[in-house]
């Protein structure tokens, strides 16, 4: 079994003996993004718009006891139609892609009794939880396979391992928001989302019931990935071990990241919905491994953000683009009286299709767009500490040798290293540098995006974010509070690739 300490860089990053030439960090084919090669489908693809939007089913408690919520959570191996004709072979939160929609209140705790059916050790992470550490999903925490997961112990350096199953406990004590859960193995996330393990987490609170906001069936997730497919419907992904066993990484080609030429919206690919001509609340999820988005609506209309990362704005904010880095969200309404009916509004992707709507004849809308949505604390500009973090290509060492990576730092990741060591309580200011593309996660905190390049903050940089999106060359600072919880946490980037190539970082949080 292959020591992951190393990840194996060398032959990871040479495939057929040739070193990956890797430019900035790449993410997408459009023009803001570095080059990747396209992963291109063999299987014949569908018109768009001839799939109905999916909604992904919501989950119910087995049980719930005082203020707690039970759930009971399966990875397992599956089958789906996907493509018209085809099965496509997944991994899935028990057996769908996405996974069930888990929704928590705010104030109630959300214990999920996870078990892993895949025949591969998977650690499930709740993005954007504010989660004890032992519940955040560190890459070697793994949850081993229930059937012969032995083998595997090698890979949990400096982390824990699970016989089969594992409780995730969520004390869900922060605002309402648009979480989603993944798998987060170490060398191997790329591959295993790709493959299918990703869904909803949706907290709910008091303050945006209060809201008059599109509620029930107008109140939409739509989670934006992009994939590409074998001619016999199976996904197609370049990984340097398909089986998913001991070699991490993927082939020299993709090192940018895996984008592919199929967009899927909650698992359907450019799908279309019937919309009738009121406001909808859309929950815009970009689950994809790499690509970023560039979202406009055709004919146009304006996107009114109501939310980020983590929940409600101070105030909307109207958009006629939106730029969705991975693992971003945006919570925006769209107002569909705009259109006459029978009107066909396709949402899309620079010159790509998305999805599209159609809208139908006008009803009741008791719904607004409140001038005040919240009241977000805004953080210190300044700080007693400083933290610089830059995102680079840079050389590694594996096996005595030198070779091209991705790194934090200057440093490749060690999940037994602390490169930060924060007091439970206070401020700081985190200072995000750049030579590429990189999607910037941080695991526990919210953060405020205080500055870009010295001015002020981004378009897309309202609000409580967990994830920010750094262009090449740029630096971007943060304020970060680390509140309730201590113990060891990351940050990373997600691109999955990059990630799975361990750029990545661990932080301490003490008391």
């Amino acid at each position: 079994m292959t020591d992951l300490r190393g990840l194996t860089r060398r032959r990871v990053l040479q495939a057929g003996g040739t070193v990956a030439l890797i430019s900035a960090a790449g993410c997408d084919s459009t023009s803001k993004s570095a080059k990747t090669d396209m992963l291109t489908s063999a299987a014949k693809l569908p018109e768009p718009f001839t799939a109905k939007l999916p909604i992904p089913p919501v989950k119910r408690p087995s049980r719930s006891t005082g203020d707690t919520d039970h759930y009971e959570l399966t990875a397992r191996e599956a089958s789906m139609e996907i493509l018209p004709g085809l099965r496509t072979p997944i991994m899935g939160y028990d057996g769908i892609f996405p996974g069930p929609t888990i929704k928590a209140r705010k104030g109630r705790r959300t214990v999920v009794h996870y078990r892993n059916q895949l025949g591969v050790p998977t650690v499930m992470h709740l993005h954007g939880g504010h989660t004890p550490a032992d519940s955040d999903g560190f890459p070697t925490d793994l949850v081993l396979p229930v059937a012969g997961g032995s083998g595997y112990a090698d890979q949990a350096v400096g982390g824990t391992t699970s016989a089969g199953t594992r409780d995730y406990t969520y004390p869900v004590n922060q605002r309402a928001a648009t979480l989603w859960y993944h798998d987060h193995r170490m060398g191997f996330t790329g591959p295993q989302v790709w493959r299918g393990l990703a869904g909803f987490f949706l907290i709910t609170d008091d303050e945006e019931d209060e809201l008059p906001l599109p509620r029930g069936d107008r109140d939409v997730p739509l989670m934006i990935t992009d994939r590409a497919f074998e001619a016999d419907g199976a996904l197609r992904y370049p990984a340097m071990d398909p089986h998913l066993v001991s070699m991490p990484g993927i082939d020299a080609a993709h090192m940018n990241g895996a984008i592919g030429d199929v967009i899927l919206v909650n698992g359907a690919p450019w799908p279309q919905l019937e919309v009738e001509a009121v406001r909808y609340r859309f929950r815009i999820l970009n689950a994809s491994n790499a690509r970023r988005y560039e979202l406009t609506l055709d004919p146009p209309a304006p996107l009114t953000q109501i939310g980020s990362d983590q929940g409600l704005l101070a105030a909307p904010v109207e958009h006629s683009t939106i730029t969705v880095a991975p693992a971003e969200r945006y919570d925006v309404i769209v107002d569909f009286s705009a259109y006459p009916s029978g009107s066909k509004v396709v949402l899309k992707n620079g010159d790509g299709n998305v999805m599209r709507f159609v809208v139908g004849r006008a009803a009741t809308d008791d719904s607004a767009i409140p001038a005040r949505l919240s009241s977000i604390e805004p953080l210190p500009r300044s700080a007693a500490t400083t933290r610089p973090w830059m995102f680079r290509q840079g050389k590694v060492t594996s096996m005595g040798e030198e070779t091209d990576g991705w790194i934090i730092n200057g440093r490749e990741f060690d999940p037994q290293r602390m490169d930060a060591t924060p007091r439970l309580g206070d401020v700081e200011i985190w200072r995000f540098g750049s030579d590429g593309h990189h999607p910037v996660h941080v695991h526990l905190s919210p953060f405020q995006v205080i500055s870009r390049n010295g001015g002020p903050p981004g378009p897309g940089d309202h609000g409580w974010k967990d994830t920010v999106d750094l262009s090449p060359h740029e630096l971007v600072e943060v304020a970060i509070r680390f509140d309730d919880y201590d113990g060891r946490y990351l940050v990373h980037c997600h691109n999955l690739e990059h990630e799975d190539m361990a750029m990545m970082a661990t932080f301490r949080v003490s008391r």
